[in-house]
């Protein structure tokens, strides 16, 4: 803590209102604050003009996300200005990298909590004067800790270790969330009973590393051993892997992922380029005939996978041939999904002072150009969908009011959704079965079997 606070009023009950921004990591710390408040007597508000507490939960990824962040940052500030005693509070990862320059520069914030402080954030939401909290790098979640999860469908993210042992060169995510830290095995299993039992029958694990899970306790083939411990949890009909990085994933791994009964088909792996010598740059420790292998050995043993990764073009040194072997590596590999990031400069990381960087404009053509090299890709592969049989999550209704949900292929926010042709609100969160009857460049449309 870097000043001390001045505190008015611990006892009073809040409302709070939560700015959620980030990846599903982020989110569980967002719930896991939430949940600690809520214990105390305070409440959740879905507008922060009817919150006392106005709180950002920060990213602090790339250039875009910290510019979202700030955006939300003085957005909440102004309207904090329109009522006296009303609090501005900062976490997340900005909170964490950045908490003296943020408080000195935007004096409205009251309190910040950086990412191994969550169990300050009672303290904070009663704070006054910039003060910052801070503990460790990061925070790891344990099954007993009050959580208010925020997914309404019956899904859930579940984290499962923090930290990262890679030295990636364009990532500065260690220096701040630091070493990879796993949870145990049946601590994990106790929140996933726990989230089951209130109907949560989808969870999705995550993690900095998550193919990595077990190995900082000495664990062989720790995310193995996982898995076919979630495959017992009653009640408990999906789950589903993110965050599986090339240089630790396990045959073992695969092999529960393929023959887990509760655990989906689905691959989420970063490969983040195919070129050589930009692999070499990144740090990734692959060169493009091991990352080939690596896709051949997820096929050979999950047979049906869906493999989703992501790239980053416009890397100092990427060449037009490199980026056109990135070309011929997507076309030739037929991803269900893939997801394309210009590169970020981030003070700090090793890259950052590469010579020979690629002009802006140039990255998103590259982006652009890769995505539409990808769409027809992903389009064939929902139009194989057609016609078969499908359990689908019913999820809620969109704007136009037409209900929709996901496949074990469509993972939340990132993949598209499943829409449905009938009313289907008392399934809301359960699982029910759908013919799929067409498709698009992105989503799917079913009827409800009548069977459901």
């Amino acid at each position: 803590m870097s000043k001390k606070p001045q505190i008015q009023d611990p006892t009073a009950s809040r409302k709070i209102f939560l700015a959620r921004l980030g990846c599903p990591k982020n989110q569980v710390d967002g719930e896991l604050m939430i949940g600690r408040a809520l214990a105390q007597g305070h409440e959740l508000v879905d507008s922060p003009d009817q919150a006392d507490v106005l709180v950002v939960n920060t990213c602090a990824f790339i250039q875009e996300a910290r510019q979202e962040s700030v955006d939300t940052i003085l957005e909440l500030a102004r309207i904090k200005a329109r009522q006296e005693g009303r609090r501005l509070v900062v976490t997340g990862c900005m909170a964490e990298r950045y908490g003296a320059e943020l408080t000195a520069s935007i004096p409205e914030i009251d309190a910040m909590v950086g990412t191994g402080a969550l169990d300050s954030f009672p303290a904070a939401i009663d704070s006054t004067g910039g003060v910052i909290f801070r503990g460790d790098k990061h925070y790891l979640p344990a099954a007993w800790m009050e959580r208010r999860v925020t997914e309404t469908d019956g899904s859930a993210y579940l984290k499962v270790s923090e930290g990262c042992d890679h030295e990636c060169s364009f990532c500065v995510i260690p220096s701040f969330r630091g070493r990879h830290e796993s949870r145990t095995i049946d601590d994990v299993a106790a929140e996933a009973e726990r989230l089951a039992g209130a109907g949560i029958v989808e969870l999705n694990l995550i993690a900095q590393d998550l193919s990595a899970y077990g190995r900082d306790r000495g664990l062989k083939d720790g995310l193995a051993q996982l898995l076919w411990r979630l495959g017992r949890v009653a009640g408990l009909e999906r789950v589903r892997c993110f965050y599986l990085y090339p240089s630790t994933l396990t045959d073992s791994a695969l092999d529960a992922i393929a023959n887990v009964g509760n655990v989906v088909p689905y691959i989420d792996i970063p490969l983040q380029h195919a070129d050589g010598e930009i692999l070499r740059r990144m740090r990734r420790h692959r060169d493009t005939g091991q990352v080939r292998r690596i896709l051949e050995r997820i096929r050979e043993r999950v047979p049906g996978a869906a493999i989703r990764t992501s790239f980053i073009v416009g890397f100092p040194g990427e060449t037009e041939e490199a980026f056109g072997r990135l070309c011929d590596f997507v076309t030739e590999s037929r991803f269900h999904r893939i997801g394309v990031f210009t590169y970020s400069p981030e003070e700090g990381s090793a890259a950052f002072d590469l010579p020979d960087p690629v002009d802006a404009q140039v990255a998103e053509y590259r982006r652009d150009a890769l995505l539409a090299l990808q769409e027809p890709i992903s389009a064939g592969w929902l139009a194989d969908e057609v016609g078969q049989r499908r359990r689908v999550l019913v999820c809620g209704r969109d704007e136009d009011g037409q209900w929709y949900g996901r496949t074990d292929l469509q993972a939340p926010e990132i993949d598209g959704v499943t829409f449905l042709t009938e009313q289907v609100a008392e399934q809301r969160g359960r699982l029910i079965d759908v013919e799929i009857t067409g498709s698009d460049g992105f989503d799917l449309f079913g009827n409800v079997s009548p069977a459901d």
